[in-house]
């Protein structure tokens, strides 16, 4: 897989050189002009903090959809807690563009970046964006599963059902041996494309441990679990997932223990939701 390349159009501005005409036409030339931009749909959320903001627009010809992602004078606490959970420190857009990158090269698909730029005052950040491409005829798993989950069984539909889960317990696997956790790994993070392929998306706090990655990959497996609806996902599917993904056809003491941490933290998740009257997939 080629590198993809950027290049710097202003002071720490950089963009995929492909998309430098369509910017230049819509005034996207500084970091200034993207934080006054307001030409899109406004993806504004209730839980979105106060210092985030989302917009999708379109540019060229024919037209390609972009997601932005802007960080404005984010807490200070907020940084501290990235710079130490990775290690390093970097804006918050650049935690979410470097993960993006080294996923792609490592093989597993995520949304293509297309900008991105920070702005620092003395020490931390004062703003900072990145610019991603909507994943072509392609939608979220929490909205449309393959209609073998769907309509009624046949012996063709579960055997496609079958090849499903195994090849997303594939993906997962290949994920996590990179040495990433997701930490927000629900099937709304997890798209699917008309010509069967997977990709994950929301990379923000995507990180790789130092310490307890065998937690974090078990919250990621948790998030998975419960956000798979029962209407959709029989206990037989939920443990093939389970054996595609570890590669054993037979459970071992290690695996049982593993399952039972996995229902005990989704029914954890189910009770905290339930108290704020959320609905809980996995329990139907």
């Amino acid at each position: 897989m080629s590198k993809q390349k950027f290049v710097e159009i202003s002071k720490s501005f950089f963009i995929d050189p492909d998309y430098k005409t369509a910017f230049s036409n819509l005034g996207l030339t500084s970091i200034d002009a993207v934080f006054s931009f307001n030409a899109g749909k406004n993806l504004a959320k209730s839980n979105l903090a106060a210092y985030r903001s989302r917009l999708q627009f379109e540019t060229g010809s024919p037209p390609t959809t972009l997601f932005l992602k802007r960080y404005d004078t984010p807490p200070i606490m907020a940084q501290l807690k990235s710079w130490l959970c990775h290690r390093s420190r970097a804006s918050l857009a650049f935690f979410e563009f470097d993960p993006a990158h080294k996923l792609a090269e490592a093989g597993i698909n995520t949304p293509k970046i297309i900008a991105c730029g920070e702005q620092w005052a003395t020490f931390f950040e004062k703003r900072s964006f990145i610019i991603s491409e909507k994943i072509p005829n392609a939608d979220a798993l929490e909205r449309k599963l393959p209609p073998c989950f769907t309509n009624l069984p046949t012996r063709e539909s579960l055997k496609l059902r079958r090849n499903f889960i195994a090849q997303a317990a594939a993906f997962v696997k290949k994920f996590h041996q990179t040495g990433f956790r997701h930490r927000d790994l629900y099937l709304s993070h997890i798209f699917h494309t008309n010509s069967g392929e997977f990709y994950l998306i929301d990379l923000a706090r995507v990180f790789k441990p130092v310490f307890f990655a065998e937690r974090f990959r078990r919250k990621d497996i948790a998030q998975l679990y419960y956000s798979a609806p029962a209407k959709c996902f029989s206990s037989t599917d939920r443990l093939r997932f389970y054996i595609g993904y570890t590669g054993r056809q037979k459970l071992n003491t290690k695996d049982k223990a593993f399952i039972r941490k996995i229902i005990s933290k989704s029914q954890q998740m189910a009770r905290h939701d339930t108290k704020h009257g959320r609905y809980v997939p996995f329990a139907g």
